[in-house]
């Protein structure tokens, strides 16, 4: 980390928000400003702190282009270039997952070789899942999703093995296992640029965790006094996107990060990179949120078609609350609406509009019913989840604080994870894991936890309808 820190110092990143870095920032370090690398074990591991009290729309980093590894950046190199250009189809985040392949080729011939050398090493993406742990997800569409991920990674691997063959690439690096781990970089780590679709790789701009996108959170760090409120105001009016964490601006032609809100020193500093469900941060970063306002529990309707088919699939879900989106609700009340009445109340139901007390007494009934229904033949409960959790947990962190009853609930998924794995025996404290045993373990736990907030969402959805009934009654 610190070769990195050192080489970017040296080649124009700075978290200094100044025109010209300070001469008391060591040249050592990129950092020490604005940021310092720290490690929060609950809340995405390493990360960036504040190394003094930051103020919301600030500029916090600075990313000179010449730092990114573009696909412009990269192809400078006439014989890759030659290579691609043969290849116009491939699609722009192939190209960039290729240049990426390139680069490490190079090794320490590489000009981003001290950024390339901290990347992850393995990523649990779903195009990284196995079978047992695609199973494990319990839901239909996630499996699904998963599935289709998994045979889209290897087909853009087949396409794009030519190109690779061309640039006489090391044979390890043509491997599918390769092209998981460099395309999962890709869909991990990348960031817009408005000149190429696949974005581009930012040097210690790629250290800052997620946050999910929340206006309340935001409007609360807001509260300020006096002056400082004219001041936050005319800020936000200069630049809006600023306070949207950055983005690359061409005036200093920078990739440049401000803070989304107001941070204290020694407090995590985030990047909200979008709003995403937690099954699309599975997908795509290899992570979820315990919390995450959004979230989404997507519903199959089982009303009409002419009902159905007023609302695309992506607006008919549960809110992590346990509200019906605002599509859902609609669909329902007029789906609880006798036929030779939905011409005329359709437009109040499209409106937002409660039809009648009656009307939405059934809704929720029916909600309900469904909620428990989908909830009663999963294989586990959520009691069950948040069990198995724990244990996993304990196993990750080499505890045995547990009983080895705390596994019989699970006995069955253990076996089976066992079985996945090629190991010995069916229990995990008797076995020895390997490397690749834990990664597995860990995608698991994955699994686990994204299951189990599906599972919260529609219970909590249950506990809305409760309270709505009783509201009407």
């Amino acid at each position: 980390m610190e070769a990195l820190l050192c080489w970017a110092a040296h080649i124009g990143i700075s978290d200094d928000p100044s025109p010209a870095p300070s001469s008391s920032i060591p040249s050592s370090s990129c950092l020490g400003h604005s940021l310092v690398v720290s490690h929060f074990s609950d809340a995405g591991g390493r990360g960036l702190a504040a190394s003094r009290n930051l103020r919301m729309g600030e500029l916090i980093l600075r990313v000179p282009r010449a730092a990114l590894l573009t696909k412009q950046n990269v192809l400078h190199d006439a014989k890759l270039a030659s290579c691609m250009n043969k290849h116009p189809n491939l699609s722009p985040s192939q190209k960039l997952t290729i240049c990426l392949l390139a680069e490490v080729a190079k090794g320490r011939g590489s000009w981003w070789y001290p950024y390339l050398v901290l990347l992850p090493s393995s990523y649990d993406t779903l195009p990284n899942f196995h079978e047992f742990e695609i199973q494990a997800l319990q839901v239909e569409d996630a499996i699904w999703v998963s599935e289709n991920a998994i045979v889209k990674a290897r087909s853009d691997w087949q396409e794009s093995l030519i190109v690779m063959q061309e640039m006489m690439l090391k044979p390890q690096l043509l491997s599918f296992r390769s092209w998981l781990w460099a395309s999962a970089t890709i869909s991990s780590r990348t960031l817009f640029i408005p000149w190429d679709d696949a974005g581009c790789l930012c040097p210690v701009g790629d250290l800052f965790n997620y946050a999910a996108p929340d206006e309340k959170s935001c409007a609360e760090d807001c509260h300020v006094e006096g002056n400082e409120v004219k001041e936050l105001t005319e800020l936000a009016d200069s630049n809006t996107q600023r306070l949207t964490d950055g983005g690359y601006e061409e005036s200093s032609a920078s990739y440049c990060f401000y803070a989304k809100r107001n941070y204290k020193k020694g407090e995590q500093v985030l990047l909200s990179y979008g709003t995403y469900s937690n099954l699309d941060l599975l997908e795509h970063y290899g992570f979820i949120l315990s919390t995450n306002p959004n979230d989404k529990a997507f519903w199959q309707l089982d009303i009409d078609v002419n009902i159905s088919n007023t609302w695309t699939k992506d607006f008919l879900y549960i809110q992590p609350d346990g509200k019906p989106s605002f599509a859902l609700l609609c669909a329902l009340r007029l789906g609880a609406t006798p036929m030779n009445l939905r011409r005329s109340l359709g437009r109040l139901a499209y409106a937002g509009f409660l039809l009648s007390n009656e009307n939405e007494t059934l809704v929720m009934k029916k909600l309900a019913k469904r909620c428990c229904m989908v909830l009663e033949n999963f294989p586990t409960t959520i009691k069950d989840d948040v069990s198995l959790l724990s244990v996993i947990d304990k196993i990750l962190n080499f505890s045995t604080c547990f009983d080895r009853l705390d596994l019989a609930f699970c006995r069955k998924e253990f076996v089976g994870f066992m079985q996945a794995n090629g190991l010995q025996g069916e229990n995990l404290l008797d076995t020895s894991l390997s490397a690749k045993a834990l990664r597995s373990l860990e995608r698991w736990r994955l699994a686990v936890q994204w299951r189990l907030c599906y599972k919260k969402i529609l219970s909590n959805c249950i506990s809305y309808c409760s309270k709505v009934m009783s509201e009407m009654s």
